[in-house]
């Protein structure tokens, strides 16, 4: 398998989105809110991060904080925090610090995506104090009081946790204990009115390698998320997402599939007389199963398929398979999918169309009919099974550490599976 996939690798040079998220305007505001932000600035300011000098802060409350999109260009973050800070004994002041930072997204050397600051100004003021200030001795005493040229420093402090989640979306995720998915950004995030939307690309990975993708038929560009939706996130999954997620299984050999049969060689003999010259003992039939094709997905608005074409070695023996049949099988199931917490559960439901077709034969020709009456009920039956119990973990989507997907709604369209659904922060131990 190395060695296979070694020789493919070099022809996989094709880079292009098959799935992606946007981030809207509710989204980000969750995203801000979250009780992590106000205890962070919170705690900086109970460390004296914030350069106080000769002084003590007794207390630091955010009194506002708000997160803006810019189209075309990133965030804006807009900070109040009103710290109570004692210069002497006998004294305590309040003051407000202002802060208003410039964001954006760029994306580092490592192909990671990174919150950074493109402009910052802090601005201070005295609230009230509890002895009579003069008024023209606020500036430079205030100035004195706290170092705000260092605040902005500081404010870079308050991204190592959205940068670590940022991260964290590259991650690489097990689908078998042989194969890995990772999603890669392709560019910086794109900001707009709608939200700030991420175009990705699944990547795979067999034995520890890089497998190389089906080339997608159809180029794939995020859709326009309706305007009055009112959740969080939006993703979506091209068509071509999920054939290549079955392609790497079958890769992985995932798939190759050993069926039980309810048949053995002399009850077979009974319909195919040259069975007897062959097996002079009785012994269980066996099926096995592997992929002449790559299985295919086709997303139709409200349903979709999943194409599979395999070929099933009919025989007998055991530990030596003595294989007598072969049979091409063409068959069609639908495909079911829902989320839970960061996976996408997939499933084949009940096959819709099958087809057998002698492929090889040991024991000269059997009629399709007699296929059929054989095998297919055992095949239309195993086949899905099988498969579910290789995709029951379900498949790990792009998400960032501490956050799950709640209030989710799965729609598939035409050549893609869109996803709005809400945020949910979890509470980060330790």
């Amino acid at each position: 398998l190395s060695v296979l996939l070694s020789l493919l690798v070099p022809a996989h040079t094709t880079r292009s989105p098959d799935c992606g998220g946007i981030l809207t305007p509710y989204g980000l505001s969750y995203r801000k809110s979250g009780p992590c932000n106000s205890h962070a600035i919170s705690r900086e300011g109970r460390q004296q991060h914030l350069s106080v000098r000769r002084n003590q802060i007794n207390s630091v409350k955010v009194a506002e904080l708000s997160l803006s999109l810019i189209p075309d260009t990133g965030l804006r973050l807009s900070s109040n925090v009103d710290l109570s800070i004692a210069p002497t004994l006998s004294t305590t002041k309040v003051m407000r610090l202002s802060i208003l930072v410039d964001l954006h997204v760029e994306m580092n050397p490592e192909g990671n995506l990174e919150l950074v600051t493109s402009a910052c100004k802090p601005t201070l003021e005295e609230m009230q104090s509890t002895e009579e200030m003069e008024s023209q001795s606020s500036s430079s005493d205030v100035d004195e009081e706290i170092n705000i040229d260092k605040i902005c420093l500081e404010v870079s402090r308050l991204l190592l946790l959205p940068n670590e989640q940022l991260m964290s979306l590259t991650a690489q995720f097990p689908v078998t204990p042989s194969c890995q998915v990772q999603y890669l950004p392709l560019a910086a995030p794109v900001f707009s009115e709608q939200g700030i939307t991420i175009s990705l690309q699944t990547t795979f990975q067999v034995a520890g390698m890089a497998i190389p993708l089906p080339v997608s038929p159809v180029p794939f560009s995020m859709p326009e998320p309706a305007s009055s939706s009112p959740s969080h996130l939006t993703l979506a999954f091209s068509e071509h997402f999920y054939t290549s997620l079955f392609f790497a299984l079958e890769i992985a050999g995932a798939f190759n599939m050993t069926i039980p049969s309810p048949l053995t060689t002399a009850t077979m003999a009974q319909k195919i007389t040259q069975m007897g010259s062959l097996f002079q003992e009785d012994l269980p039939v066996m099926l096995q199963a592997v992929f002449r094709s790559s299985p295919r997905v086709v997303l139709e608005e409200g349903k979709g398929a999943l194409k599979l074409f395999l070929t099933v070695h009919i025989g007998a023996g055991s530990p030596a398979f003595q294989r007598f049949l072969s049979v091409n099988v063409d068959m069609s199931a639908g495909l079911l999918l829902s989320i839970a917490d960061t996976r996408m559960m997939i499933s084949a439901a009940v096959i819709e169309d099958i087809e057998l077709s002698l492929a090889a034969s040991d024991v000269g020709p059997v009629p399709a009919a007699l296929l059929e009456e054989l095998f297919l009920p055992t095949i239309r039956e195993e086949v899905p099974a099988q498969m579910n119990v290789v995709l029951s973990e379900g498949i790990f989507l792009p998400h960032m550490s501490s956050f799950t997907y709640t209030d989710i709604n799965v729609t598939i369209h035409k050549d893609y599976v869109l996803v709005p659904c809400n945020l949910e922060l979890r509470a980060r131990t330790g």
